[in-house]
């Protein structure tokens, strides 16, 4: 299944801004996760000025979707976004084994 980046370019003052909107915006996340769409978010950081969030999903229309219901961009903390096909070469293979052989090491 494809996978497709959602990025955010923020307000200056989003930080300060940010708490009101916050549970909603991380519930929204979760649930994406919960369904199997999501794959990674985050916010960019020095300077903190924007956001990236993956998903993998059959159409863009699920990343689009999430950003149209994000209390973030609803609110105006987000100035624009984006959702861009994103071709994985490295890293989307399975990583259960390598982690759990990782944990049984350290313990």
């Amino acid at each position: 299944m494809p996978y497709y980046a959602l990025f955010y370019d923020v307000v200056e003052d989003f930080i300060a801004r940010r708490a009101t909107y916050r549970e909603e915006h991380l519930r929204l996340a979760r649930e994406a996760q919960a369904r199997g769409e999501l794959v990674l978010a985050g916010a960019l950081a020095d300077p903190a000025d924007g956001a990236l969030i993956v998903f993998q999903a059959e159409s863009p229309a699920t990343a689009e979707a999430f950003a149209r219901h994000d209390p973030y961009v609803k609110n105006g903390l987000v100035a624009n976004w984006k959702v861009r096909a994103w071709t994985v070469v490295v890293g989307n293979e399975l990583r259960a084994p390598y982690i759990e052989k990782r944990a049984a090491e350290s313990a």
